[in-house]
């Protein structure tokens, strides 16, 4: 899931890339597909012990950024409400010109809280988790776990509960106006969904000190901000429900497409009809989140599930972030118009297709040389074997680039911006923080990939050696 996380604060980049910088496992991403390090084939799993007792080794700036993200990142997601808000009299911050953020004000406090705004947020959390039990599943098992070899069980049945919560939403009797509520009281939805992710949080915290808690190695440094940050439990479970992959895919990301579908429906109310764009918005990040959840059991072997704990991070991510910032260009277009020509918006869409077939095709090229590297579809790759006994590709998509993958995905992401046209700067908000999003994880993925594979890494950079575009970077 594009980015469910957080983005790391400016001052963790610099820091982490000052000689004293430390590193844990490959990043993963918000979406599923986008959490990914370089094209592997399986290998045995190793003890490695449910929790380093090694010196902590921290990143995203450490106790100081950690504790900064904690804080200011849902008011973050308020200023970038507040900078282009629920209204048409130009009070969207436009174009390009900063010098207009002096004139930008948050919403009265009064206006931030709503009883109704929780219950509803709540209630959407617990009716997914209600279709995850009562919905027809099939059941998948995770990898080994560190240190135990055990492989958890997971109910895989996302893709069903996308289309009947859509079926239930669509018929839900909603306040007065329909879904055009969550339009007109986003701010009031968004304070609500920052509030129950800081209390999922705090449980998870508070939860993971019992004995049983089999623990991330990146979170029980002793740390209280920096591992309620990371994240101490590896798979937070309550019975069969496992809270960390449930809230990865189901109710930001579902949640995402309702926010869009709201936005639609305002400008409906506003225009009497949907505008291309509009359309196009809807459409693209919709498949991308049915994408997702069609490949449900692909998340199972993301670094999100194997090796980052279950923390704000993670969670706030999931359930506040992805739903509340990537819904900008909806938001916009809702009483804004883009000024551009069908066939530019068109143009733009097609931009986004390409990503995501560059995207998808790589992606799957990767699972299923993962899956079994003599299969059809991959036994024609050339790999590089190495002294771990995994094979890293060395051509088809990955030897292109090793995160080529990245590549396709931030150009769909900035075909959703394009897409809202050029009126304002906050529409581009998403590729702006991806940009550097990718970038940081390429990093932290290069990183413990060296540190990992040692010379075979280097001679895998020589064999491999751009970035994210061939021949470019």
């Amino acid at each position: 899931t594009a980015g469910a996380r957080p983005p790391p604060p400016p001052w963790s980049l610099l820091a982490r890339m000052a000689k004293e910088r430390t590193s844990r496992s490959p990043s993963t991403g918000g979406a599923a597909r986008r959490k990914s390090s370089p094209a592997l084939s399986p290998s045995p799993s190793k003890d490695k012990g449910s929790a380093s007792k090694a010196k902590p080794e921290y990143e995203f700036g450490g106790p100081i950024g950690t504790t900064a993200n904690i804080f200011l990142l849902p008011l973050l997601i308020l200023f970038l409400y507040a900078a282009c808000p629920a209204t048409k009299d130009g009070s969207c911050l436009p174009g390009v010109d900063l010098t207009k953020l002096s004139a930008i004000s948050l919403p009265p406090l009064s206006s931030l809280f709503s009883p109704f705004a929780l219950a509803l947020v709540s209630g959407w959390f617990f009716f997914l988790y209600l279709l995850e039990i009562l919905l027809p599943k099939v059941i998948a098992y995770g990898t080994p776990l560190a240190g135990t070899g055990v492989r958890l069980p997971y109910r895989i049945n996302g893709h069903l509960s996308f289309w009947v919560s859509l079926l239930v939403i669509e018929h839900i009797p909603w306040q007065g106006s329909g879904l055009v509520y969550l339009y007109d009281h986003f701010v009031e939805v968004a304070v609500a969904a920052c509030i129950f992710s800081v209390t999922l949080s705090v449980g998870l915290y508070a939860a993971s000190h019992r004995k049983a808690a089999v623990l991330s190695e990146h979170g029980c440094t002793g740390c209280l901000p920096y591992d309620f940050w990371m994240g101490r439990e590896l798979n937070p479970r309550i019975g069969g429900w496992d809270l960390k992959v449930f809230c990865e895919l189901r109710p930001g990301l579902i949640g995402w497409v309702v926010l869009n579908l709201a936005m639609a429906a305002k400008e409906r109310q506003v225009l009497g009809y949907n505008s291309l764009a509009m359309v196009l918005v809807n459409v693209s990040q919709g498949f991308y989140v049915w994408d997702s959840l069609y490949h449900e059991p692909a998340i199972l072997s993301t670094m999100d599930v194997t090796t980052d704990g279950f923390g704000y991070m993670l969670a706030f991510g999931d359930l506040a972030w992805v739903p509340f910032t990537y819904t900008i260009p909806a938001r916009y277009l809702a009483e804004h118009p883009s000024g551009l020509s069908n066939t530019t918006t068109l143009i733009f869409a097609l931009i986004g297709a390409f990503g995501f077939f560059v995207f998808r095709s790589a992606n799957s090229q990767k699972d299923a040389f993962r899956r079994d590297p003599k299969g059809d579809s991959v036994k024609h790759l050339k790999s590089m074997k190495t002294q771990r006994g995994t094979s890293l590709l060395v051509t088809g998509w990955w030897g292109m680039a090793r995160k080529i993958n990245y590549s396709g995905d931030w150009l769909l992401g900035l075909s959703w911006s394009l897409l809202a046209g050029f009126g304002s700067i906050v529409c581009y908000f998403y590729p702006i923080y991806f940009a550097v999003l990718l970038v940081h994880r390429a990093w932290r993925d290069d990183h413990s990939c060296a540190k990992k594979y040692g010379k075979d890494w280097v001679e895998y950079k020589k064999k491999v050696p751009y970035v994210f575009i061939p021949y470019v970077v």
